[in-house]
């Protein structure tokens, strides 16, 4: 039996991508991506609940994202789910899931991106950009 870990998600940036290195000298972008999940209130209307997920792109694609991509932006994020764990100065285990990209688009119409994005993009095609 195998195991699938596997995580698409389409949302908006919450803020500017943070653009690091680390001790290996490897570029890593760090996103924070806001997505809407829909449910039922106890009055019986529907509402919207937003959820909010960390992200992590590794190498020349978090470089590009951190060029050319800006909070609000619409993506598409393609990757897995990372657990990890850690102590704190205080001695107090802490943990998290993140997710690691393997993909990210965008997803705004060309119009609305800037002009180095849509350079990637082409001449007013309509695709999205993959990194």
């Amino acid at each position: 039996m195998h195991d699938i870990n596997r995580v698409v998600l389409v949302g908006r940036l919450t803020r500017d991508p943070e653009l690091r290195s680390i001790p290996s000298g490897a570029a890593v972008c760090d996103l924070r991506i806001a997505n809407n999940s829909s449910h039922k209130e106890p009055d019986g209307e529907w509402g919207e609940r937003p959820n909010f997920f960390d992200v992590s792109v590794f190498g020349a694609r978090g470089e590009n994202v951190a060029t050319y991509m800006r909070r609000g932006s619409r993506v598409c994020v393609d990757g897995r789910l990372s657990w990890r764990e850690w102590e704190t100065a205080e001695e107090q285990k802490r943990q998290a899931v993140s997710i690691v990209a393997d993909t990210v688009q965008f997803m705004d119409p060309p119009g609305e991106r800037d002009a180095d994005a849509e350079a990637l993009v082409g001449a007013g095609d309509g695709a999205a950009a993959a990194f």
